[in-house]
């Protein structure tokens, strides 16, 4: 069981977590109905991804057998033969239809719009998979892209507005853990040589000024959405300090990457950082006292 876990990739399901961003910031997670609209759209774009995974896999069998990482993957190993990855990606692409139908019919969703966003994200990674992952920016600009139709695939599950903000916010956060992941294996290529085609058109000063740049944007976006006049209405004007910690992590991630040159991807530096770990959950606890005083009030 645990070689179909690594092939679907379920450790990477918690990128599917921004699609309930929009519940989150909307101060509603305490409506059940809503909650589990968003809890729908995340299993779906979890199936959508996994079946990604096992096609990026699928592709990538003769490279990732020489990669020292990538080599353990369950079709590089051999411990799982590919008519069975297949099989397993038709499954999921029946079962992530099956499921736009239930929602439609169960959730009311608009099956239009939260359906293309689906078809969407999965034409485009398949793009993605089969050639633009080899160009150097289009790269990194669609893996931003799917973080945005995340979230807006939870919008329109639970009909939650999103502001321009947030979308922008979620675009360059994004952006900087593709930078991140990229100028990681910029410094690997150094010593053990080029992973990927796309490394042809990036080095590592462009890669820290391209980082830095995003986020100086990320920032800027945080700070600009907190001082919305529909954001401070319902939030408070407090939620303007919770910038504090936005700053402080990024700095912190721009620390571990530049200074201390941690080349595992971003993801994993979170993981593994105490101190950004603990910026997280105090923005977290700090977002949910304002939507606690909120009701609290009400």
């Amino acid at each position: 069981m645990t070689k179909y876990l690594k092939l679907i990739r379920i450790e990477q399901w918690v990128k599917n977590l921004f699609v309930f961003l929009p519940l989150f910031f909307s101060g509603n997670i305490f409506e059940t109905d809503l909650f589990l609209k968003s809890l729908y759209a995340f299993a779906v774009f979890s199936l959508t991804a996994s079946s990604i995974y096992i096609l990026n896999d699928y592709t990538d069998i003769e490279a990732d057998k020489k990669h020292p990482e990538k080599k353990h993957r369950p079709l590089a190993s051999g411990a799982i033969a590919k008519h069975n990855a297949l099989f397993i990606v038709g499954f999921l692409i029946l079962a992530v239809t099956g499921l736009l139908f239930f929602g439609a019919f169960f959730f009311k969703i608009n099956i239009w719009k939260f359906g293309v966003i689906i078809i969407f994200y999965f034409l485009m990674n398949l793009a993605y998979t089969s050639r633009l992952k080899h160009v150097a920016i289009i790269d990194v600009t669609i893996v931003s892209m799917g973080f945005v139709l995340r979230v807006l695939a939870g919008g329109y599950a639970t009909g939650i507005p999103i502001s321009q903000w947030a979308i922008l916010l979620t675009f360059v956060l994004a952006l900087v853990l593709a930078l991140g992941k990229r100028r990681g294996e910029l410094i690997n290529a150094q010593i053990s040589g080029k992973t990927r085609r796309a490394l042809d058109g990036y080095n590592v000063q462009f890669a820290d000024i391209a980082l830095s740049i995003s986020v100086t944007l990320a920032i800027v976006s945080y700070l600009m959405f907190t001082v919305t006049p529909e954001v401070q209405e319902r939030f408070g004007v407090r939620i303007f300090y919770t910038v504090i910690f936005v700053v402080f992590a990024f700095l912190r991630y721009l620390q571990q990457t530049l200074v201390y040159n941690r080349t595992e991807s971003p993801t994993k530096i979170v993981y593994r950082d105490r101190y950004i770990q603990i910026t997280i959950v105090l923005w977290a606890v700090s977002f949910m006292l304002l939507i606690y005083h909120k009701y609290l009030m009400g």
